[in-house]
Parts: C-alpha cells; structure tokens; sequence
C-alpha cells in the first residue's frame, strides 16, 4: 500500500471524534490466569493492537479485563496447579481487582476495599468497553437499539420521561385508591371512633393527680370529721383545752408585762398563738360537721378518673401517650378524608396528563423520524466501508398499545448486508462479524461512552480494502478515545500507536504466555510475519510500506516497560 494511499484512508472518517470522558487504563496486573503467570502491562493513550501466532492466547487480556467488569468467573481461567487468580486495573489514582479462587469465590475491591460484584461492575462499565462477538449480542436488544436513537435527543426525551412519570404516578394514585375504597371506609370508622372517644372525654395532662387525691378525700370523710372533733375537743371542748390554758397563760403575764418588754412581747405572741388557734378550732368544726360525703362530687371524680384510665388502657400508657394519639388520628383522618376527596377529581387530572403525555410522546416521535435517517445514513457510510459495500440500515419506529416508560412507539434496527436482499431486523440477519463492524460503527460515529474500548474479533472475515477502513475507523476513534484491539490483521495492526505481541513458550514443561511491548525492528517483522506468514526481505519490504516512515518514526520514541513471565 503506498503511502499516499494509507494517508487517504487515514481520513476516510468525516465525523469529529468525541472527547474523552474520564481517565484511561494506565497499568494492567494480572496473576495466574490461563497461560499467564504474572503480566505487568503500561498503557498509554492512543490505539493499542495485541497480535500473536494462532493459539498464542491473544484474548487472555480481553478475559481478564472482562472480569473486572463483571463477567462470569469461571475457575478454568484459573492456571492449572494455583489457588487463584487475580486481576489488577489502574485508573490515574483508581485501582479495581477481581480474585477468583479454585472453589469459586470471587472477591472484587474498590481501592483496596472489598465491595460487592455488582458494584465493581457498575464502576468499570463508567470505564471500560469491551466489543467482543458474544457481547455484541448486546446490540440485538431493542432497548439498546432505541437508546442508539435517543441518546442524540435528549430534550425531547426528558419531557417525554417528566410528563410519563406525572401521567403514572397520578394513575397509580386513582388505581390504589380505588382498590382500597372499603379499606378506606373500615379504617375512617375506626379513627373516627378512636377521635371521637378521645375528644369526648377531653383529657388534660396532669389532671389525674389532684382528681385521685378528691377521691381519696371524699371516701374517708367520716374518718376526717371524726379526726377534727377530737381534735376541737383537745383545743377548744373539753373540761381542760389548749384554748383555756393559753387564756391564762396570757393572763397570768399581764402585770410582768407592764414593767418587762421582752414579757410583753412574749404575751403578744402568746395572744396571736390563741388567735391562731381559736381561727383553727372554727376550721375544724367546719370539717367537723362535714361528715357525709357528696354522692354526686364522688360519683363525678369516680366516673372522670374511669374514663381516663380507660383511655389510657387503649392509647396510654399516659395521657400524654393518649393526646399523641389524638393527634396522630386526626391526621390520618386528614389524609384519609383528602384521599376520599381527591378519587372525584383525580380521573380528570389522569386524563389531562395523558393528554399531555400523548403530546410529549409525539414530539418524541417526530424528533426520532427526524433523526434517524440522518443518523443511519452516517453509520451506513462507515458500516459500507467496513467490508459491507451493499449494506442498508434504518431505524423504525413501531407504534405501541400504550405508552411506555421510554415513549409511544418502539424502535427497531432493520439491517441487510446483501444486495438484493430486503431488510430485516438486526437480530435476525447480522452475522457475530458484521454486529462487531455495525458496533464499531456506532462507536466511531456516536462515541463510545467509557474512556477506554476494546475491540475483539472486530476483525472477523474481512481483509483487503475492508480492513484498511476498519483500521482507519479504529484510528479515528482512538484520537478521542483510549482503544484497544486484537487483532490477526496487519492492515490494522500497521495503524497503531503501541503495539503488543502475546508469544506462548514452554519452559519446565509448562505453557507459559508472554505479553511485551515491540520496539519498531520487532514490530516491522511481526507486521512482516501477519502479511506473509514470514519475514522475507519482500515481506519486509511490504511491511515497511505499510508502516510508512511517519509511524517507524513515531515507533522509534521510548516507550513504557511491560513485562510478563
């Protein structure tokens, strides 16, 4: 190929590549997985090729970057004779490993901390893309297939998903409460029986003490009155009484007192203590005389402190537990009370948000018809190029029999390679080949969502002129993206920045892989080696032209160690 030639499939894209979202893969340690023993790779940005002998176990690095994304741990990955594997990616300061043991366990880390499987999954998928054949499959769902189309019509798509949210969130409403109205009418009875036996007995807190203790009084008032004649007769009735003593005592002073002022004020005191006791004694022929308890105060404190006890006994254990209640009662009963009032006007505000859902779904649908024949002209521009002349695809939209969560109608990839042929569904015409080209594609002119791709087998069943444009497309992406490829052909091998060459050897009767990082004399006979299974001059020659002087040149710049045993 002349270099005229490679320069102008280098810009066989027309798209602009995306910008990168987030770091890219900078170290990759993996222990004891298949054929490898210990590998300890350094990446750089830019395009990455992995090439090797048939056999060689090229894909061993797509494994071992497929379990840090979550797949599968299968011990037969395990290398025969150890406990365990273990696979090791480095993001800038980021690190995520994933153990395997013999027994099956798998244990994932987040920066040296154990985390669950799912959530190592959901951290590297934000990082890392694999497109391997089996998981392009991924592209035959419909889902993904419309998010192809959506994801380049975001505004649309959020009021679609706002007004679809409104309309289900008020129908589901309308629906539970008319599912529930006899549960609805049960559970209003009861609070409002529980309300009414509260707010009828009215309870204060505090109350119950001073009302316990009118009881206690009103029960024992013979008691009480008995107490306070014997206490008149001691003071004031009987034969010899306090009342007479103190009478004479004051009098007894009443001479000392004319010349002493300290016994006159003692008669003084004496004086206001006979005040005091006589003020006492009509006290207590007042307490006297109130012998027979008021059947209706004791009846009435009776009946108040029952009523409290009851209510404590159901809502207690006290008053202030009951008022509480109250209060939370009386608030259901709102809710309830507004539930009831808002089923009659809720079918009218379920059908005016799915009037306005219908609008927002149309607009979406018109903004996808708008779209998608733009968008796959665009990808059968780059899909034809990939070894697919006669390619045709479209995006069609299926009406559906009620509005979904992600619009009115579905949307469907309809794909033919052949010409002649009619289209048919994606899932039921493309080959594992031609769904890693058509992913490729879309990768190249959507742009991969992660900072680092990797590609296997995208290569499968192509050469020529198509493997020129696959390497060029891997180029392009690889300008925005961090992109890494297996690959058998030399035509893409030829474009990279960095070139790896997985070699397998025995060594103490065992297979043990090897991973290394090519300087350019060793790149030129592997290029060599992939075109013509050999390293003759002509080989050589062709290889050289291939490679053009501007990639030995940029080969020649140091490069990071890697190493494997």
């Amino acid at each position: 190929m002349t270099r005229k030639a490679r320069s102008r499939d280098e810009t066989t894209p027309q798209n602009e590549p995306p910008t990168a979202p987030g770091p890219s893969l900078s170290r990759l340690e993996v222990r004891n997985l298949a054929t490898i023993r210990t590998l300890d790779l350094s990446f750089r940005d830019g395009l990455s090729v992995f090439t090797g002998e048939t056999g060689a176990g090229k894909s061993i690095i797509v494994d071992a970057l497929g379990l840090l994304l979550g797949s599968r741990s299968n011990t037969d990955l395990i290398r025969t004779g150890e406990d365990d594997l273990l696979v090791t990616g480095f993001w800038a300061d980021d690190v995520a490993s994933r153990r395997v043991t013999s027994q099956g366990r798998s244990t994932a880390r987040l920066d040296g901390e154990v985390v669950a499987l799912r959530e190592l999954q959901d951290w590297a998928q934000r990082r890392l893309t694999i497109h391997w054949q089996h998981s392009a499959v991924s592209l035959l769902g419909p889902a993904n297939q419309r998010a192809l189309l959506d994801r380049q019509l975001p505004a649309e798509l959020g009021a679609y998903a706002a007004a679809h949210r409104a309309w289900a969130d008020a129908r589901a409403r309308l629906e539970a409460l008319r599912a529930s109205e006899r549960e609805r009418a049960r559970q209003l009875d009861l609070l409002q029986f529980q309300a009414t036996e509260i707010s009828d007995v009215n309870p204060v807190p505090g109350e119950e003490e001073p009302l316990q203790a009118d009881l206690n009084r009103l029960a024992n008032l013979e008691s009480i009155a008995q107490g306070a004649a014997g206490a008149i007769t001691l003071l004031s009735d009987g034969d010899e009484n306090a009342l007479g003593f103190l009478a004479e005592a004051v009098r007894s002073l009443n001479v000392s007192a004319r010349y002493d002022d300290t016994t006159a004020q003692l008669q003084r005191e004496l004086r206001e203590a006979l005040d005091s006791v006589q003020a006492v004694v009509g006290e207590l022929r007042a307490v006297a005389e109130d012998q027979a308890p008021d059947p209706e105060e004791l009846a009435r404190v009776e009946a108040r402190l029952g009523a409290l006890g009851k209510l404590r006994a159901k809502y207690g254990p006290t008053l202030d537990d009951v008022l509480s209640f109250q209060a939370q009662v009386e608030q259901e009963l709102a809710a309830l009370t507004r539930d009831e009032q808002d089923a009659g006007t809720l079918d009218a505000d379920v059908a005016a948000l799915h009037a306005e859902l219908l609008r927002a779904g149309a607009a979406l649908d018109t903004a996808r018809r708008d779209r998608a024949a733009p968008l796959a002209a665009e990808l059968v521009a780059v899909i034809r190029q990939l070894g697919m002349p006669h390619a045709r695809l479209e995006f069609r939209l299926h009406a559906l029999n009620e509005p979904s969560a992600h619009g009115l109608s579905d949307v469907t990839l309809h794909f033919t390679a052949n010409p002649g042929e009619d289209l048919a569904p994606l899932a039921d015409v493309a080959s594992g080949g031609e769904l890693s080209r058509v992913m490729l594609a879309i990768s190249t002119v959507l742009g991969a969502d992660t900072p680092a791709v990797v590609f296997d087998e995208v290569d499968a069943g192509i050469g020529g002129g198509a493997a020129l444009a696959v390497a060029a497309q891997l180029r392009h992406l690889a300008q925005a993206r961090q992109v890494f490829v297996v690959t058998h052909l030399a035509q893409i091998a030829a474009q990279a920045d960095h070139h790896y060459k997985v070699e397998k050897s025995v060594e103490d009767g065992r297979t043990v892989s090897r991973v290394r990082l090519l300087p350019p004399e060793e790149r030129l006979h592997e290029i060599a080696r992939m075109l013509s299974g050999n390293t003759s001059e002509a080989a050589l020659r062709h290889a050289r032209e291939l490679l053009g002087p501007a990639h030995a040149s940029a080969e020649a710049v140091a490069e990071p160690a890697s190493s494997a045993r």
